[in-house]
C-alpha cells in the first residue's frame, strides 16, 4: 500500500505572503499541531531574503523555478533560481523526492477563500479533495493544469512525490489577517488528518463526486497598442471569484466608460481576480471550467 512517510509544510515561497510564514513559525513553536503517528512532518521557510526585503521575490518568482529542466540548468543562477536548486536538494530531488507530500502555503489578494490547489491527478489527490471538501464545505478545490506531468510544472509543490498548494485570501500583500490565517491552519490540519487516515487505511466513506474547478487560461487587462492599461476589472466581477460569468456579461470597464463584455461561448468561473502580484504581467484573472472529481 502507498504510504506517506515524510511531509513538508512550506511557507514564504513569496516573501510578502505572510500567512504561510507565520503559520510555519507557529508550527515550529507548537510541533504537536503537525505531529501524527504514521508520518514525520518538517517545516520550511522557502524565501527568507525576499521576506526581509518585503517583496514577493528579489530577482524572479521562486514558484516558477521548479521545472526539471530548469533545476538542472547551471546558467539559471540568480537568487531565486539558486534557491530553487537548494530546496530541490533539501526536499527532492524532483522525480525521486525524499518528501512524500509537500504542502505549499500561499496567500492571494483575491477573494478566493480557502482553496486546495491540485497540480496532479490520481487516486490520492481525488480522495484528498473529497475528504477536505467533506470536512470543510466552504473550501474550493482547484485542478490547476493537472494534465501536465510533474516534471513540466514549475511550481514548488511538484518537488514532492505528491504536492498541493493551500491558497487563501483575500489578504493584502505584507499584511496578516486572523481569519485568513485560521482558514489556512484549518485546511492544513485537514490535509494532515487525511494523510494519517490514508496511511492507516481508515478513511471514512467519502463523497463519490466532489465539485472542482479546472484552469482554462488567463486573460489580460485591456491595453492599447503601446502596452498601457486602458481599463479595469468590472465592478460586477470584482471579489466574485468562482462565481459564473456568462457570455455577454460585463467583464471590464474602460476608463472612458465603455463596458467590455465577456465574449466567450461558454460559462466560465474566474479566479485570482485582480490579483496584485499579477499586475506586472497585466493579468486580470484566470478562467476556469467547473468539473467533478469522481472516486
Amino acid at each position: 500500500m502507498d504510504q506517506i512517510k515524510q511531509v513538508a509544510i512550506v511557507g514564504g515561497v513569496h516573501g510578502n505572503e505572510f500567512s504561510g510564514i507565520y503559520l510555519v513559525k507557529q508550527y515550529q513553536q507548537q510541533p504537536e499541531q503537525i505531529t501524527r503517528s504514521s508520518f514525520t512532518t518538517e517545516t520550511v521557510w522557502a524565501n527568507p531574503e525576499a521576506h526581509y526585503a518585503n517583496k514577493r521575490y528579489l530577482h524572479s518568482d521562486l514558484n516558477r523555478q521548479f521545472k526539471t529542466v530548469d533545476l538542472a540548468n547551471p546558467d539559471l543562477s540568480n537568487y531565486e533560481q539558486s534557491r530553487a536548486k537548494v530546496l530541490n536538494a533539501q526536499l527532492g530531488p524532483k522525480g525521486n523526492a525524499r518528501i512524500d507530500l509537500l504542502i505549499d502555503l500561499h496567500n492571494t489578494t483575491s477573494n478566493m477563500g480557502a482553496c486546495l490547489i491540485l497540480t496532479q491527478a490520481g487516486p490520492f489527490y481525488n480522495k484528498l479533495a473529497a475528504y477536505v471538501k467533506m470536512k470543510m464545505p466552504e473550501a474550493i478545490i482547484s485542478r490547476d493544469e493537472d494534465h501536465f506531468a510533474a516534471e513540466d510544472h514549475a511550481l514548488m509543490c511538484t518537488l514532492g512525490r505528491y504536492g498541493v498548494l493551500v491558497e487563501v485570501g483575500p489578504q493584502p500583500q505584507s499584511v496578516l489577517r486572523q481569519d485568513v490565517l485560521e482558514l489556512m491552519h484549518r485546511m492544513t490540519q485537514h490535509i494532515l488528518d487525511f494523510v494519517e487516515l490514508y496511511n492507516k487505511d481508515a478513511l471514512p466513506a467519502l463523497p463519490k463526486q466532489t465539485e472542482a474547478f479546472r484552469y482554462l487560461h488567463s486573460i489580460k487587462l485591456p491595453m492599447n497598442e503601446r502596452g498601457e492599461r486602458i481599463g479595469m476589472v468590472h465592478k460586477n466581477v470584482q471579489d466574485r471569484d468562482y462565481q459564473p460569468i456568462h457570455p455577454g456579461d460585463p467583464l471590464f470597464t474602460l476608463f472612458d466608460g465603455t463596458v467590455v463584455p465577456y465574449q466567450g461561448e461558454t460559462v466560465v468561473y474566474p479566479t485570482f481576480i485582480n490579483e496584485a502580484a499579477y499586475y506586472d504581467n497585466n493579468l486580470a484573472m484566470s478562467l476556469n471550467e467547473k468539473v467533478l472529481i469522481e472516486l
